[in-house]
């Protein structure tokens, strides 16, 4: 299965955001929409696949699949701040 391009599932989505908010922070916007949504559907697995080491909590893998969606909307989020406050410095 070949996956469409973000551009053409979304573009509604970014046409609204690039208007709005200019092309760059438009695309970290819905960006981050789409890893939020991904993390919505994690979790919805995460409660059918269980851990059998740690009842109650989801499968190793889909632990840190979250993880990693959680960091990379961190990071994304810590972008769209700067670009809105104007700066840009090594940190965030």
């Amino acid at each position: 299965m070949h996956p469409n391009s973000a551009f053409q599932d979304h573009r509604e989505e970014l046409e609204r955001h690039e208007f709005q908010m200019g092309v760059e922070a438009g695309r970290l916007a819905v960006t981050l929409d789409i890893l939020t949504d991904a993390l919505v559907l994690v979790g919805q697995h995460g409660v059918y696949c269980q851990s059998a080491r740690q009842p109650g909590k989801p499968a190793m893998d889909v632990q840190m699949i979250s993880q990693g969606i959680l960091q990379a909307k961190e990071l994304v989020q810590t972008v769209l701040e700067r670009m809105r406050a104007g700066g840009s410095s090594a940190e965030g």
